[in-house]
């Protein structure tokens, strides 16, 4: 049998120290720099709020939400990294998922009729998609079908919206495909 190399060996002790300093690195974040991480975030909230003063209607919108959503994102990912805790690394993930909503959303107000509610419609599939993975991380064993239906339902409303652009019986062709297609019968 072939020894490993005394290099190969440190290489591999190593990489596994890193591994375990990383791993706990999140949880020995001293309470002083969280609460100093957060101030930066809220800091940083303010500066990106005050540069959308420059712009104007539904553009000023989309950069005040976008500056919000970062700032809920920031939070979420410093609470994680100073607990790293199950239930933060899900916050984590419903606090991504619904700030890539709200930006979605308020990008959804340049559009109007039909293409405004698909667009909306789309920003919600794919939020509860985001949702439904969150979900499902959380408790796998459990969640799983939710999840899965969680994710035909948003996309099945997605396409019924588009159908809402036709008419008559191409209308109701389409929307009885949705339905076969996302088995909503």
């Amino acid at each position: 049998m072939n020894k490993p190399s005394t290099h190969h060996s440190a290489l591999i002790a190593a990489a596994l120290c890193c591994l375990s300093m990383s791993a706990t690195h999140a949880a020995s974040t001293s309470q002083a720099d969280h609460r100093a991480a957060k101030a930066r975030i809220s800091a940083t909230y303010k500066v990106d709020k005050a540069a959308c003063s420059t712009q104007a209607g539904n553009a000023k919108d989309i950069c005040i939400e976008e500056a919000q959503a970062k700032e809920k994102v920031a939070l979420a990912e410093q609470q994680y990294a100073y607990s790293s805790k199950a239930s933060d690394r899900n916050k984590l993930w419903v606090a991504q998922a619904e700030a890539a909503y709200d930006v979605a959303r308020e990008k959804c107000d340049d559009q109007a009729g039909n293409a405004k509610d698909v667009c909306v419609k789309e920003a919600q599939a794919v939020r509860d998609k985001a949702l439904a993975d969150a979900k499902m991380g959380k408790d796998i064993r459990a969640s799983r079908k939710d999840a899965a239906q969680d994710k035909r339902d948003a996309d099945h409303a997605v396409a019924v919206e588009k159908c809402d652009a036709l008419s008559g019986d191409a209308k109701s062709s389409c929307v009885n495909a949705a339905k076969v297609r996302f088995g909503q019968e």
